[in-house]
């Protein structure tokens, strides 16, 4: 095992599948001077040829992955922030995520884009958002949500392997922490969870970001005699349903923290799935924990009482198992016969 912080893993991730493959070229928004970290050293080891700068143009850099993953190439987009997303969204929604249907399967199109989703770091509303719930929509792109250095590494190679497009997202403001990363080959599948913390009242899914804030609650229930389970999906699309479902089977319970606003975020699918595929082994209503519905504020006190912290996770842990759950419970038992009391 290789002590690494979860950024210098994905460099080594990118290392070594360029050096595996020289089909994988690299461009974006400073990518030679990799200001994030990431990709710093790859254009002095690779070549311009390989690693390129281009000029600050989502709509261009999403439909340049497309054009080369056409001619064969795997390309690798560093988009910085999730929220560019949004101005390059043409070739993502209605190329990357279809193509290969519309093809017939004739086409592959073995993309990755790289960005940084969150907020934590005063960047202020265009480059805070957490944009997931946006590509989860499409259908046809694997979305990547890695919260530690062995995983970043895992699932980014993984994703470089996959004749399919991906969305790799870096969590602001963890990018230096570090980890415990094998040696080797080390991949991680698409759509298998990590149980972080095994518990058996109380099931907790927390989404990219927010698993080290759900981590630190869980710890803090211990001493109220709360065993808190906290499941890591590592990959929203595809997703790991049957680690959900059979934990939630055990515990009773669900709460699920997610960073990303409370319309139609991932929490939004999460409960939804559990509802329909798990109804009978609730014993209390699911809770949500997100970002309210506003454009997340620049300043950093404002913005630490919009992202889900510790205090509003333990809270709705509480309310699960002490408060709502009897209320709960009875309503769901008299709602639907079989159900779990």
């Amino acid at each position: 095992m290789a002590r690494r912080r979860l950024l210098e893993a994905v460099h080594d991730a990118l290392v070594e599948e360029m050096e595996r493959d020289p089909k994988v070229v690299v461009y974006g928004e400073d990518v030679e001077l990799s200001i994030v970290g990431d990709m710093r050293g790859l254009h002095e080891r690779f070549g311009h040829d390989r690693v390129r700068n281009t000029p600050i143009c989502e709509a261009t850099l999403t439909g340049m992955a497309v054009g080369l993953a056409s001619a064969g190439y795997h390309p690798v987009l560093h988009m910085m922030f999730s929220n560019f997303f949004y101005t390059g969204m043409d070739a993502i929604a209605n190329q990357m995520a279809k193509l290969r249907l519309m093809t017939g399967g004739q086409l592959a199109l073995p993309i990755t884009i790289i960005a940084g989703y969150g907020g934590g770091a005063a960047n202020a509303a265009q480059h805070s958002d957490s944009a997931y719930p946006v590509l989860m929509n499409l259908g046809g792109i694997n979305v990547l949500t890695p919260t530690t250095a062995a995983d970043a590494k895992g699932l980014l190679k993984t994703a470089l392997r996959s004749p399919n497009p991906s969305v790799f997202l870096e969590p602001s403001g963890r990018g230096g922490e570090w980890g415990e990363v094998p040696d080797g080959e080390h991949l991680v599948p698409l759509g298998s969870a990590s149980v972080r913390r095994a518990g058996d009242d109380v099931t907790v899914v927390a989404i990219g970001r927010m698993v080290k804030p759900v981590l630190a609650a869980a710890d803090a229930l211990t001493g109220q005699g709360i065993s808190v389970e906290v499941i890591d999906p590592r990959t929203l699309v595809p997703f790991d349903e049957t680690t959900v479902l059979a934990s939630v089977a055990r515990t009773g319970r669900l709460v699920v923290v997610d960073e990303a606003r409370e319309c139609c975020g991932a929490a939004s699918q999460v409960a939804a799935l559990v509802a329909e595929k798990g109804f009978d082994s609730l014993r209390a209503p699911i809770q949500r924990v997100t970002t309210p519905n506003v454009a997340m504020p620049y300043a950093p006190n404002a913005e630490a009482r919009v992202i889900p912290g510790e205090a509003r996770i333990t809270a709705a842990v509480l309310a699960t198992v002490r408060g709502a759950a009897g209320s709960g419970s009875a309503g769901i038992a008299a709602g639907r016969p079989g159900a779990r009391t």
